[in-house]
């Protein structure tokens, strides 16, 4: 039962690794985190260059819904196989009188972007206009 539940887990891994959604969030937030973490590290040495505050506080723009939007698809695209294959859950009987539906949690976490995602998204956008109008105003002032 073991080995078949991880040979099914191999396919189904297969299976989202090749769906186009995998390369959209992988893209996106790889970009993503060499621009936040090039931010920190100039921000760390004082010497942060405008082209690396404008990427981190810009960027985001398009990359946060690019990103969020592969997830969700490729979390989409696995609920058929996880529902079929009952991955990741645990069924009543047991020692532990607990039960976790995987197909049930994953639907959960794709509502939740409904609220989150927004609020989020436009911290960034309010996070945005006061760091690089603050920044407009010093040039301007120079």
């Amino acid at each position: 039962m073991v080995k078949a539940r991880i040979k099914l887990s191999h396919s189904f891994m297969e299976l989202v690794q090749t769906e186009d959604s995998v390369l959209l969030f992988v893209v996106a937030w790889t970009i993503t985190e060499i621009i936040r973490y090039s931010f920190y590290t100039f921000s760390l040495l004082n010497h942060l260059p405008y082209l690396i505050k404008w990427a981190r506080y810009t960027l985001f723009i398009v990359l946060y819904p690019m990103g969020v939007s592969g997830e969700l698809l490729t979390i989409y695209a696995a609920l058929p196989f996880v529902r079929q294959s009952g991955l990741y859950s645990i069924s009543l009987p047991n020692k532990y009188n607990f039960s976790f539906d995987y197909y049930t949690f994953l639907i959960l976490v794709m509502i939740s972007y409904i609220p989150i995602f927004p609020q989020l998204y436009f911290h960034m956008l309010h996070q945005r206009r006061k760091v690089l109008s603050h920044t407009e105003e010093h040039k301007k002032s120079e």
